[in-house]
């Protein structure tokens, strides 16, 4: 089948911001009194605000803050550590040879706006994709499908002509229930939660080579 259109996950796909983001909600979690040892004391794939409620039952927090505020609290100590963020290895190029190719590209994002402005203004990311479309745009969150197919309608592709890439596995599952083919990018620990993923690959460097050798597939 042939593919009009490439639609990026933000967090863990573009970026390579998990570790960053993993020590913005230790810092959190330590202002509620809960120290842990893990490096993602969240779940990926939710967002920001929705893993609040998932990491007050976890380690039993008992706190009158919001999951709104939490959230905040979090992406503003986010903010103080995209120093040690960056782009994914070949995305740049993956892009401009996506483009070549007359693919569209898009971002689906749980994040909001003002977040996704500031990303892109910090990574030089804005010319990148042909639509965005953030958490404000859908009213639930991955794994439902809704984020991709309202993405594939801003795009007015099919969802059979859109590929999708992924570091979830709640990413994965709503990229297939919309149905849309899958590319879960990842390595190590964190590939073996892409299973359901159509391919996985480390970065773009790996996938680039794949398309420039045969564009039509995946």
């Amino acid at each position: 089948m042939q593919i009009l259109a490439a639609i990026f996950d933000l967090d863990g796909t573009v970026l390579e911001d998990e570790v960053a983001y993993g020590e913005a909600f230790r810092k959190v979690l330590r202002s509620l009194g809960i120290v842990t040892s893990q490096k993602y004391p969240h779940k990926g794939g939710i967002g920001v605000e929705e893993n609040w409620p998932y990491l007050i039952k976890k380690f039993k927090i008992k706190t009158t803050k919001s999951k709104q505020v939490l959230a905040r609290e979090t992406q503003n100590y986010f903010r103080s550590l995209l120093g040690q963020v960056k782009v994914k290895n070949g995305f740049f190029e993956f892009v401009k040879e996506l483009k070549r190719l007359n693919i569209m590209t898009a971002l689906a994002t749980s994040n909001l706006w003002a977040m996704v402005e500031e990303i892109f203004d910090k990574f030089d990311l804005r010319d990148c994709f042909d639509a965005v479309v953030t958490g404000e745009e859908v009213s639930a969150k991955k794994p439902d499908s809704e984020i991709f197919i309202v993405t594939a309608r801003k795009l007015g592709v099919e969802a059979k002509n859109c590929l999708v890439f992924e570091d979830s596995a709640a990413g994965v599952k709503a990229a297939k229930e919309a149905g849309m083919r899958v590319v879960g990018v990842g390595e190590g620990e964190r590939s073996k939660t892409l299973a359901e993923a159509d391919k996985v690959v480390a970065d773009y460097t790996d996938f680039y080579k794949i398309l420039d050798e045969d564009p039509g597939r995946v």
